[in-house]
């Protein structure tokens, strides 16, 4: 396809970019299979303690993840986007087979650590390209949807998981259906999944934005747009991994039975994964950096309310402003990332920010497991509280409110050249 010819927008795409949800629904539905089950499996089957194997599975797949999403943005530099997708999806084929046979502890490691690979490669794909196909236009609206279609994928897999191994008796049997979903998602790629490098030449041909002088740098921080969103970027996914972690022990600390903290424990994803089918289409409409700012206070605000309640109206509520928090940063960062990089300098500047942002796993899984130990769940929540919350005062003072499209050509283009 010419460059002359080739249109960008949702509509103008429509068909590639449900394809290209569909194909991020079987990427999310691989993490799916053990977010659920991990705690048990390694507890019947090696007789591991469940605090041990949530800390050691999200340390490796967390590392391997970020690591992943790093060299995928350079690896666009010499591979497409469509060859990257399927290398992506080539690691998760081994996946369900080494949980369905693995003879100890380290094959359900090396397992996550391809799921990690998996994750970054696909997922950071199936993101770029969706943001070649649509443009400025309704970006956040992609990235809401992009991210609700992986995230709801998730619940839903994790969900059928737990089923299948509490119906069977066996918890192995709870990854069977991961050999289908990987499957299915590399023919998918192979045979239906067009490259965007086209897309890409036709909005190179019409921006104006200037290259980044370094894109590790100013990704990571001297950028004042770029950096504050990789900084709550990493806080975001770090509160997330120390809920992940401590959330079910708080919830039983405060005497709350089983069936009620699987249920407790639901409410934050799910409003989470929802409410980005919103919040994505508010980010091309409003100010992102207020969403950004008001969304990591928000979560900061409940992770407070958490550790100072004790009713479960107030959990509940709670744990819905946390998730409401959650959906109004998570599509908008990766849309503040793309309208402030160059179209040719995009995939690398998103792997650098996505691999900050995973890293916030290793970071709360460490976290989890270490200070708890020493300090109590109770403190680490509120360290974890007043972090969050400081890294949304941040976001308001340091970023520039780019609600005008052409932010360059406006005043607080200028302000942001001066500070970056």
């Amino acid at each position: 396809m010419s460059t002359n010819s080739t249109r960008l927008g949702l509509r103008e795409n429509a068909r590639q970019f449900w394809l290209l949800v569909l194909v991020n629904g079987f990427v999310g539905a691989m993490v799916g299979l053990e977010r659920s089950v991990i705690p048990e499996f390694a507890e019947t089957v090696f007789a591991i303690s469940g605090h041990t194997a949530l800390l050691s599975f999200i340390v490796a797949f967390g590392l391997a993840k970020s690591l992943a999403n790093m060299m995928m943005g350079r690896l666009t530099l010499r591979y497409t986007r469509k060859q990257l997708l399927l290398i992506g999806w080539l690691f998760a084929l081994p996946v369900p087979w080494l949980l369905l046979y693995a003879n100890n502890w380290w094959w359900v490691i090396f397992a996550n650590l391809l799921l990690g690979i998996n994750q970054g490669l696909a997922w950071s794909a199936t993101v770029v390209m969706k943001i070649d196909l649509v443009g400025e236009k309704n970006r956040g609206l992609a990235m809401g949807i992009n991210e609700f279609a992986g995230y709801m994928a998730v619940g839903l897999v994790a969900f059928l998981a737990g089923y299948i191994a509490s119906t069977t008796g066996e918890v192995t049997y709870a990854f069977i259906p991961g050999i289908a979903f990987s499957k299915f998602g590399l023919l998918l790629t192979w045979f239906f999944v067009r490259d965007t490098q086209a897309h890409v030449k036709t909005e190179t041909a019409r921006t104006s934005l200037p290259l980044l002088r370094n894109v590790w740098k100013d990704t990571t921080w001297r950028h004042a747009n770029l950096g504050s969103v990789t900084l709550s970027g990493f806080v975001n996914n770090m509160n997330d991994g120390i809920l992940w972690g401590l959330l079910p022990v708080l919830l039983m600390s405060k005497g709350y039975t089983l069936q009620q903290v699987g249920l407790l424990a639901g409410v934050y994803p799910a409003v989470w994964g929802i409410g980005q089918l919103v919040t994505g289409k508010l980010g091309d409409v409003l100010c992102k950096k207020q969403l950004l700012s008001q969304g990591m206070l928000l979560q900061g605000i409940a992770i407070g309310v958490l550790f100072f309640s004790q009713a479960y109206a107030v959990v509940v509520a709670a744990l819905v402003l946390l998730g409401a928090g959650t959906a109004l940063v998570y599509p908008n960062f990766l849309s503040v990332v793309a309208e402030n990089t160059h179209p040719e300098q995009r995939p690398q500047s998103l792997g650098i920010f996505r691999f900050w942002r995973d890293f916030g796993y290793v970071a709360g899984a460490v976290a989890a497991g270490v200070f708890s130990d020493f300090f109590g769940v109770e403190f680490v929540l509120l360290g974890t509280a007043i972090l969050t919350v400081s890294a949304g005062v941040l976001s308001e003072i340091r970023m520039c409110c780019t609600k005008k499209r052409l932010w360059h050509s406006s005043e607080c283009a200028t302000n942001l050249a001066v500070r970056t």
